[in-house]
């Protein structure tokens, strides 16, 4: 590939940062708040994002639970982060499967945490940013620092290999379109 356009590729996903658990706010926020909040972190993904109306519908299909007082509190907003993101390769059932296999399993901020560090990690993987992990592999990294594999941290795990496959292709694609070198 050449040099240009691996780093125009590159570069938007080169300081990509999700908030932890602890970071997201633990006041209210309300729909559009919500919204802009999220997508303020996704925005270096480009086509992956969330509006009050998908949040509103997300409500409405008991994806997430309802807002109190018209507010969206810390576990709503990391719920929707992985919804937003997850949205790209699964169906809204299986999301919602998988939200029902990770509450049986692991705590909300743990398991939040635990995507959002795999998530960056596997992206930049992808993108070649992390010359570590690129030599010697991205799986033994996770496992190294993350502990042993389950079957739930399988399963999402290939969930976020094939988004971070996904945005790589769609910015592939993207770029090769507007620098006209097909």
């Amino acid at each position: 590939m050449n040099e240009h356009i691996q780093s125009k590729m590159a570069d938007p996903t080169r300081d990509f940062h999700l908030p932890r658990y602890q970071e997201i706010p633990d006041v209210g926020l309300y729909l559009e708040q919500t919204a802009k909040y999220i997508d303020s972190y996704l925005s270096p993904l480009e086509d992956i994002s969330i509006t009050g109306s998908m949040i509103s519908n997300y409500v409405k299909k008991k994806i997430i639970n309802n807002p109190v007082k018209k507010q969206y509190g810390r576990d709503q907003i990391a719920s929707l982060i992985f919804i937003a993101i997850a949205k790209s390769v699964l169906s809204l059932d299986n999301i919602h499967m998988m939200f029902e296999i990770q509450r049986q399993t692991y705590d909300n901020a743990t398991a939040y945490n635990y995507f959002c560090s795999e998530f960056e990690l596997i992206l930049h993987h992808v993108f070649e940013l992390d010359q570590a992990n690129a030599k010697t592999g991205a799986a033994h990294n996770v496992k190294k620092e993350h502990g042993t594999f389950s079957n739930e941290k399988t399963m999402l795990r290939n969930m976020i290999i094939t988004v971070a496959h996904k945005i790589y292709l769609d910015r592939y694609f993207s770029l090769l379109r507007d620098e006209d070198t097909i």
